[in-house]
């Protein structure tokens, strides 16, 4: 398989043994998760559905950010305890994730249940001299890390706009550079507090991966990503902290998806411009939802259009058209090689749309891709 690496920034072959280690950032679950989030798990699926079909052990982790700024926040709002949200919203999650076909992941680790871990990180960039503690808060110096923007290749000028955008707080007058991001914080009066050696807090957003990402899966994963927004600060800020205190490779392949949009705006809970796996499977048949979703290359920014979910149907109905009658063709192999060819799920569709247009029975083929007809 070859597959597109953000921090090599070209295509390369995807070289692992027996057992690949997937690790995919998961949802903050404080408000729906939307159809963006699902193009990205399904993504990570096809990935990890064609490496079992290669003979090859998957073990994917997607972990549950359950303490963060917006977490606390929406909380307050809502004047609900911060885990009871946390249960509402993953229940509805699992639930939209079951209906298009999703492979259980291998774990599904919360933030909250790894605070032992976490701290014991964070005590290890201190003993590997990169961080420094100022009233109850640890930051990172990122001056110290000679390889930052090795994942996203930002610019600093560019970095520093999406640490502002993405809670980065470049503008606290406690760090030493901008660019320092928060290890551990210290929690408000109403929010839950861990103790530790720098007093009862809680942790930044970052060092939750990485911490969950050593203790379940090992100091280098073979595939790690999520969102290509995810790029900078997270992934770039997981990288320098984890290689900080393992001294290896944090990541031997970065995977970085699309963004979905809708009228011209990428997706997002703050926007408001959302469209949900429930709304479409109840306008469809959940197939339909995730045939729509594989037309588009896991690299692609794209837009969700209405008549997406009923082309997709059609198309179910033409490949359900061959079970009765259709020959056995190699249409398979050519789902696997466009698979194989930077995960080119459209092209897989292609295939199989010929395939099926010529009289083939295409069952097997669609099952490989997660559709079951």
């Amino acid at each position: 398989m070859q597959l597109y690496d953000t921090a090599r920034s070209g295509v390369f072959p995807l070289e692992v043994g027996p057992l690949v280690a997937i690790y995919t950032c998961g949802i903050t679950p404080y408000d729906a998760a939307h159809l963006g989030h699902a193009f990205v798990y399904l993504c990570f699926d096809v990935l990890q559905r064609r490496l079992r079909d290669d003979g090859h052990e998957t073990r994917c982790i997607r972990n549950v950010t359950d303490v963060d700024d917006d977490m606390l926040r929406k909380a307050r709002e809502l004047g609900v305890n911060y885990l009871d949200l946390a249960a509402q919203e993953m229940a509805t999650f699992e639930r939209d994730m079951q209906l298009i076909n999703l492979l259980p992941v291998y774990g599904e680790p919360r933030a909250t249940g790894a605070i032992p871990e976490i701290l014991t990180m964070i005590g290890r960039t201190f003993e590997a001299g990169m961080a420094y503690e100022v009233d109850g808060s640890v930051y990172f110096e990122v001056s110290k890390f000679p390889r930052f923007g090795q994942v996203s290749h930002e610019d600093r000028v560019s970095m520093l706009e999406l640490a502002a955008i993405h809670g980065g707080h470049p503008e606290d007058p406690n760090k030493r550079d901008p660019l320092d991001f928060v290890l551990w914080q210290p929690s408000l009066e109403d929010e839950p507090a861990w103790e530790s050696r720098w007093g009862a807090g809680r942790p930044g957003w970052h060092i939750e991966c990485s911490a969950i990402a050593l203790r379940d899966l090992g100091v280098t994963l073979d595939v790690h990503g999520g969102g290509r927004d995810l790029a900078f600060p997270h992934h770039e800020c997981e990288a320098a902290q984890s290689e900080s205190v393992s001294g290896a490779p944090f990541v031997k392949h970065w995977m970085h998806t699309g963004l979905v949009g809708l009228d011209g705006t990428k997706m997002s809970k703050s926007l408001g411009n959302l469209v949900f796996v429930e709304e479409l499977a109840a306008r469809a048949e959940p197939a339909a939802v995730r045939l729509a979703l594989l037309d588009h290359h896991y690299r692609e920014d794209w837009e969700w259009r209405d008549e997406l979910l009923s082309k997709a149907q059609s198309r179910l109905a033409t490949w359900r058209s061959t079970l009765t009658y259709g020959r056995p063709s190699s249409v398979l192999e050519d789902v696997r090689c466009a698979l194989d060819d930077d995960l080119d799920s459209p092209a897989g569709l292609r295939a199989i749309d010929d395939a099926a247009h010529a009289g083939y029975n295409v069952a097997p083929a669609a099952s490989l891709l997660g559709i079951n007809i």
